[in-house]
C-alpha cells in the first residue's frame, strides 16, 4: 500500500507506456507534497505509546514482510525518512529476539533504480531454499506505473540481514494491457506447491471489482500470471495488502506454514479495502490445480465481511513463526488526529501488538486473535478484583496500577438474559449503527457493561469498551454487541470547520459470536496512552481505537469497570497490570 488516509487529493496519472502494453488509469493518491519533507524539530511525547512498536519520530505505515530468521524476528515497514506525513517512503528495518525489544538497522530498500525510482511500496518476504530470504515489493517507475520487483540480502549468512541488493533483472511482473497500471501492488508472501512452482498474489482492481492476481514461478525470478485471478469480488474496489494463508481445522494451538497442502485445513483470504480504509476476510477452500480460491459462503464476501479488527487497523500482514510454530499478525494503526497535530508532535502511526491467529475451535467459522505471550513480560504492578456485583449505574475504579499504560483482563457473568433487549433479525442492523445509537450511557437490559479507559474522574473524557446483549427474536438466542467508543475520548477542540481540521473520534463495533450458556464473557484491553486494543471473548472480536485525551493523560488517567444495564452484572475476576516500557525500542532509527 502506498498512501495514507489522512486527506484525499485526486491526481490524474499520465498515460503510461511501458513496452506499449501498460494502460494508464486514474487513481487517488493522498499526499501532502509541501509537508512530506518538513523536518521534525522536536518530538511531543504526550500521546506516544510506551510498549507499541514505533520509531523515534516521523511517519510509519504498513508492516512489510515479517520474518523469523537465524534467531531474529525481522520487521520491515513503510517509513518516511523526512517527516511526519506520508511520503519519501522506504523499507525501514528492525530486528528483535523477543518481539518486544527492537533494534533499528539501516533501511533495507529505498528508491534508487528505474524500476522503483518513484517509490518502494509494500510487499512481503519469503524464505527460499538455497537462496535465503527474498523480498517481493511494489516499485513505482518514472511513469507512475506499479510493478513488482525482488531484492536479496547481500550476505544471507548475516542474521541481521543488514544490506539488500536489487538486481538489475527487475522487474519480475508488470501489468499487461488488460490491467490497471496504477492499482497493481502488494505481493503476498509466496508459497511452494507440489507442481514445483512458487505462487504469490498481487492486489488490483478493474473498475470497482477487487482482484487478486496469482503469479507462478519456478526460480523466483520469472513470474507468469495465471489465466484467472485467484479470486475477485464486485463493488469492493482496490484490494491492497492481500494476505492468503491456511489454518488448521483440528489443531487449535499451532499455526500452519503457507506450503501446507494436507487435510483438515481452510484457507483465509484477507484484503485491505482502499475505498473504505478497513479490511475483511473470508474462509474457504483453495484449489491449487486451478489456482482458485472459493469462499465457503458462511460470511459475507464484501464490505460487511468478517474482520481481523473492527477498529483503527489496516494493511495487516501475517507470517509463520518457525520458532514457536505459530502464525502471527501485524497491523498498522494510523493516527486519528489532524495532519497539523502529527506535524506538531513529530510522529504518526504505530504497529499494534502482534497477535496469534487461529481458527475458532467452537464454530470453525471465524478466526480468533490474541496478543503474543511475550508482551506479558512487560507486566509489573498487579491488582485483582473478584466476585463484585455491579448494579445499574455503578462503576468501580481499578486502582494500584498505571491506567494509561496497562493490561486488563476481566470476566463478566451476566446471569439471566430475561432483560436482554429484543433484536429483530429482519432489520439490517449493523454493529456500528447500534453502537452509535446505544452508547455506553444508554441504559439497556443486559448491558452496556465493560471498561471505561483513559478517563477523568468526572468522565469529562473517557473511552468506554463495552458489551450489550440483545436477544434474537427468531431464535431466542443472545446477540452480543461489542463497542469501543472514542466519541467522548477528548475535549480537544477542532482546528477548523473542514474535515481535515477535525479530530476523528468514531465509535467502532462488531458482533461477538458467543452463546452465553454459562453467562460468561471476557474482555481484555491493552491501554497505551493513545491506543486501546480490546479483545472480546478471547479474541473472537477485536477493536483498536486511537484517542487523544487532554486531561486523562499519564498519571491523571483513571480506569473503571462499569454497568449501565438494569440487570446486575458480576465481575467474576479482573486482573490488571501496569505495563513497563521495553528496554529497547528502535534506538538509533533515522
Amino acid at each position: 500500500m502506498g498512501v495514507s488516509s489522512i486527506i484525499s487529493v485526486m491526481l490524474l496519472l499520465v498515460l503510461i507506456n511501458l513496452g506499449n502494453n501498460i494502460k494508464g488509469i486514474e487513481a487517488f493518491h493522498q499526499v501532502y507534497e509541501k509537508l512530506q519533507s518538513q523536518s521534525v524539530e522536536s518530538v511531543n511525547h504526550l500521546h506516544r505509546s510506551a510498549f507499541h512498536f514505533q520509531p523515534p519520530k516521523h511517519w510509519i505505515n504498513d508492516p512489510n514482510g515479517p520474518l523469523y530468521y537465524k534467531g531474529f524476528y525481522h520487521l520491515f515497514y513503510q517509513y518516511n525518512t523526512k517527516g511526519a506525513v506520508w511520503g519519501n517512503i522506504v523499507w525501514a528495518h528492525s530486528v528483535s529476539k523477543d518481539l518486544v525489544n527492537w533494534e533499528a538497522l539501516e533501511h533495507a530498500i529505498y528508491p534508487s533504480k528505474w524500476f522503483d525510482i518513484k517509490g518502494t511500496w509494500s510487499g512481503s518476504i519469503t524464505l527460499v531454499p538455497g537462496k535465503g530470504p527474498v523480498i517481493l515489493y511494489t516499485g513505482i517507475n518514472q511513469n507512475e506505473t506499479q510493478i513488482q520487483n525482488y531484492a536479496i540480502p547481500e550476505d544471507p549468512s548475516d542474521p541481521y540481514l543488514r544490506k539488500w541488493i536489487k538486481p538489475d533483472d527487475n522487474p519480475v511482473a508488470v501489468p499487461d494491457y488488460t490491467m490497471n497500471g496504477s492499482d497493481f501492488r502488494d505481493p503476498t508472501t509466496a508459497w511452494f506447491s507440489k507442481d514445483g512452482h512458487w505462487r504469490t498474489v498481487v492486489g488490483s482492481r478493474r473498475k470497482h471489482r477487487g482482484i487478486g492476481y496469482i503469479y507462478r514461478s519456478k526460480d523466483f525470478k520469472h513470474w507468469v500470471k495465471a489465466k484467472h485471478p485467484i479470486h475477485s469480488k464486485e463493488s469492493t474496489g482496490m484490494w491492497e495488502c492481500p494476505d492468503f494463508f491456511p489454518v488448521s481445522t483440528t489443531d487449535f494451538e499451532n499455526g500452519l506454514d503457507l506450503d501446507y497442502a494436507g487435510p483438515n485445513a481452510k484457507h483465509v483470504l484477507k484484503v485491505s479495502l482502499d475505498m473504505t480504509r478497513y479490511e475483511y476476510y473470508t474462509l474457504g477452500k483453495y484449489y491449487p490445480n486451478k489456482d482458485r480460491y472459493v469462499p465457503n459462503g458462511e460470511s459475507p464476501d464484501g464490505w460487511d465481511g468478517l474482520r481481523f479488527d473492527y477498529g483503527n487497523f489496516y494493511a495487516s500482514k501475517t507470517f509463520f513463526d518457525y520458532k514457536k510454530n505459530r502464525r502471527i499478525l501485524w497491523g498498522w494503526a494510523n493516527e486519528s488526529d489532524t495532519v497539523e497535530d502529527d506535524i506538531s508532535k513529530g510522529w504518526a502511526g504505530l504497529q499494534v501488538i502482534p497477535r496469534t491467529v487461529l481458527l475458532d475451535s467452537t464454530n470453525k467459522k471465524q478466526l480468533v486473535f490474541w496478543p503474543i505471550e511475550e508482551i506479558e513480560s512487560l507486566r509489573s504492578s498487579y491488582v485483582r478484583m473478584n466476585n463484585k456485583d455491579i448494579k445499574m449505574g455503578q462503576r468501580l475504579e481499578v486502582k494500584g496500577i498505571t491506567p494509561a499504560q496497562a493490561d486488563v483482563e476481566v470476566t463478566f457473568n451476566v446471569g439471566s438474559l430475561e432483560k436482554a433487549e429484543p433484536f429483530d433479525p429482519s432489520y439490517t442492523y449493523k454493529p456500528l449503527d447500534l453502537c452509535r445509537v446505544k452508547g455506553s450511557n444508554v441504559t439497556g437490559g443486559v448491558g452496556p457493561f465493560g471498561l471505561i479507559t483513559l478517563a477523568t474522574p468526572d468522565l469529562e473524557e473517557y473511552t468506554p469498551v463495552f458489551f450489550r446483549v440483545f436477544k434474537d427474536t427468531s431464535t431466542n438466542k443472545p446477540k452480543v454487541l461489542m463497542c469501543s467508543d472514542a466519541r467522548p475520548s477528548s475535549l480537544k477542540q477542532d482546528r477548523g470547520p473542514l474535515k481535515q481540521d477535525r479530530m476523528y473520534k468514531p465509535p467502532f463495533a462488531g458482533f461477538v459470536d458467543v452463546d452465553l450458556t454459562d453467562g460468561r464473557i471476557s474482555l481484555r484491553s491493552l491501554i497505551d496512552h493513545s491506543v486501546v486494543e480490546s479483545f472480546g471473548a478471547l479474541g473472537k472480536t477485536v477493536i483498536t481505537s486511537r484517542v487523544y485525551p487532554i486531561k486523562a493523560v499519564k498519571e491523571n488517567a483513571h480506569l473503571y469497570v462499569f454497568n449501565n444495564g438494569t440487570q446486575t452484572v458480576n465481575v467474576e475476576s479482573l486482573d490488571a497490570w501496569s505495563m513497563e516500557r521495553p528496554l529497547q525500542m528502535n534506538n538509533g532509527a533515522t
